[in-house]
């Protein structure tokens, strides 16, 4: 006779399992649960968006006479992103309906490389500091330089950038002319692989930032401030870019877990969340400082 202590915990977690199970079965397919999780994730996107546009405005007000820095463009992408999310999803009735697929696709797609856009400019910006750091170090102590050069850090960018969005393209018009299960396998693992170069660009120049700074002599409350900020938005990108490389490549093989589908919305929120609402938010407060002003020529503080 089996023991009734042990068979209790065993049927309450079935009891648990199947109660789960209907439950998500019944959200799925309830419209008014649909519609409130897509408003949901609009309504999160939509502020998101407008605190990088805030922020970009006190940045163009703090240093009015600078052009389209980094720190400038990185917000502005940001608002771009997360704004047309909010549409989407505000929208999702007739984005996840439209037709012809591949304009579906498109319109999903699109702001997922934005998104990778934006967020390797920061590795970029990583990287050029590193290497200009680098560069300085070797020549105090007369060892020949090694780093790269700055200009060719930034045409490896664009490369990148450019040769993702033109397979991207392709994909696109492999789908438009002939919609088929291959296809689309081909483009939700060329996701997953773009979200991994990415991951992989925060751990390698992150990484390589943060233990420069860690090594740095100089104790100073700014450069603990830098090293926590660098520390905090490598740990936050590679996470949510390698999240969104596993989802997007399981994805690909099983379709309980397929994305971007009105009869998923449990799904899209916990993902959306979790790889762009959330570190978007949290690197924008991380990043929220603003640039120092620029004190007059004719003006001189007292020392």
């Amino acid at each position: 006779m089996r023991d009734s202590s042990v068979m209790m915990p065993v049927e309450m977690a079935r009891i648990f399992a199947t109660g789960m199970k209907n439950w998500w079965e019944e959200v799925n397919e309830s419209t008014q649960w649909q519609d409130g999780i897509f408003f949901s994730l609009c309504g999160a996107y939509a502020l998101v968006s407008a605190i990088a546009l805030v922020q970009l405005v006190r940045i163009q007000m703090r240093v009015p006479e600078y052009g389209w820095t980094t720190q400038k463009v990185f917000h502005l992408m940001n608002f771009v992103v997360n704004g047309v999310r909010a549409v989407l999803f505000g929208f999702h009735h007739q984005v996840f309906l439209v037709h012809p697929k591949a304009l579906c696709w498109i319109l999903l797609d699109l702001p997922g490389l934005l998104f990778f856009s934006a967020y390797t400019l920061l590795v970029l910006f990583w990287a050029e500091i590193y290497h200009q750091a680098s560069t300085y170090i070797e020549c105090f102590f007369f060892i020949c330089a090694r780093s790269l050069p700055t200009d060719k850090l930034r045409i490896t960018y664009i490369s990148v950038n450019v040769a993702v969005y033109l397979a991207q393209v392709v994909i696109w018009v492999c789908i438009w002319v002939n919609d088929n299960s291959t296809v689309e396998l081909v483009g939700k693992i060329f996701m997953a692989v773009v979200s991994f170069i990415a991951a992989l660009g925060f751990l390698l120049y992150g990484g390589r930032l943060f233990i420069m700074l860690r090594r740095f002599p100089i104790e100073s409350k700014g450069r603990r401030k830098k090293l926590h900020e660098v520390g905090s938005v490598t740990a936050i990108c590679f996470t949510c870019f390698l999240i969104r490389c596993i989802v997007v490549g399981v994805s690909a093989f099983d379709r309980d877990l397929t994305l971007d589908v009105l009869d998923h919305p449990v799904l899209n929120l916990i993902y959306y969340m979790v790889v762009e609402v959330l570190p978007s938010a949290l690197v924008l407060f991380i990043l929220r400082k603003l640039p120092p002003k620029r004190v007059s020529a004719q003006y001189h503080p007292i020392q």
